[in-house]
């Protein structure tokens, strides 16, 4: 992106789609619409922004704006920066891919993954302790936490491998799986 500086600008066209596409991407990943537009906003931006620019620019309320910020700020995926002689907080996004993939995917585990586990361990308790839940319920329950701990434990695992090495498992993708012995399922 060009430029950016206190005037609000009129995006280039392939800028504004991609902003407008990653609002709406947003929305359908549980996300507040304006949360990812700035996110989109910042990421492509070569230049730190401040609100006002940014509520210009997308069209946005003010205090939206603030609030977005906020929320984006939580997730560690936007920072405060300093400008020289200006009292204005500017902001940044994340731009390396991996560490934004990351911190988005610990963010939702402890906003989702985490309470379901602990909600399942309670129910699965439970329902091995009341003869009134069937044998099918006790079961599943177990089996969805005994999946649900499953993937836990490879994401910590995947935690811990660096982002190249990951590449490089991800683009090896099919090629793995044909040496894997794999079973029909019944």
């Amino acid at each position: 992106m060009s430029e950016i500086t206190d005037v609000p600008v009129k995006l280039p066209a392939a800028v504004e789609g991609f902003v407008m596409h990653w609002g709406n991407l947003g929305g359908q990943w549980g996300v507040n619409r304006s949360v990812a537009q700035i996110h989109a906003l910042l990421y492509l931006s070569d230049k730190p922004l401040h609100a006002e620019v940014i509520a210009e620019t997308l069209g946005i309320a003010r205090s939206n704006v603030s609030n977005s910020l906020k929320e984006l700020t939580g997730w560690n995926l936007i920072r405060r920066v300093p400008i020289s002689g200006d009292r204005r907080d500017h902001f940044v996004a994340e731009t390396d891919l991996w560490e934004m993939v990351t911190r988005i995917a610990a963010g939702r585990k402890e906003r989702e993954i985490d309470p379901a586990i602990a909600a399942l361990r309670v129910c699965a308790a439970q329902a091995e302790d009341d003869p009134a839940v069937g044998a099918v319920a006790r079961r599943r329950l177990k089996a969805m936490l005994d999946f649900t701990q499953t993937m836990e434990g490879w994401y910590a695992q995947m935690l811990h491998v660096p982002h190249a090495t990951l590449a490089k498992l991800i683009r090896l993708g099919s090629r793995i799986v044909r040496y894997l012995p794999v079973k029909p399922e019944a």
